[in-house]
């Protein structure tokens, strides 16, 4: 599965499956209990599949950071988001060695494990998906 219409609402916890776009907003549905909620145009949401993480190369797709995670983990769960803050930052460094340790908080490491947990229990996440995250993000090559 994909992580191209999961949505991070800002004001309600969670993530959400973008369902049906509408004139007014759009429909999701909560991966947590799986009701549905309406999003008028003025929320503010982002897709998952359009944040990254910075490194100090540039930055990162957080799909491509999902990836290394399920290698690590052989497509299981995560490291808890609730760990101390040092275990979190070593487990971190050890899915993307090269993150930018000033630009990217405890918060968003806290945030990408907790997200990459529930993404991975409902099945949207697999170490099978590096050959797509490879696709994406390779150049355009001119002939």
């Amino acid at each position: 599965m994909s992580i191209e219409k999961i949505l991070a609402i800002s004001g309600k916890p969670g993530l959400y499956e973008l369902k049906l776009q509408t004139r007014t907003g759009f429909l999701a549905e909560s991966l947590t209990d799986g009701k549905k909620v309406s999003v008028g145009l003025r929320s503010n949401v982002s897709l998952l599949s359009e944040i990254s993480v910075y490194t100090y190369d540039g930055e990162t797709r957080l799909s491509e950071v999902f990836v290394n995670i399920a290698k690590k983990e052989n497509d299981g769960p995560a490291l808890s988001h609730k760990e101390d803050n040092k275990a979190l930052i070593d487990y971190f460094r050890a899915v993307l060695p090269e993150f930018d340790e000033d630009r990217v908080y405890v918060s968003d490491i806290k945030k990408i494990l907790n997200w990459y947990n529930m993404l991975q229990a409902k099945g949207f996440v697999s170490s099978a998906e590096e050959s797509v995250v490879a696709e994406e993000t390779a150049a355009p090559t001119e002939e």
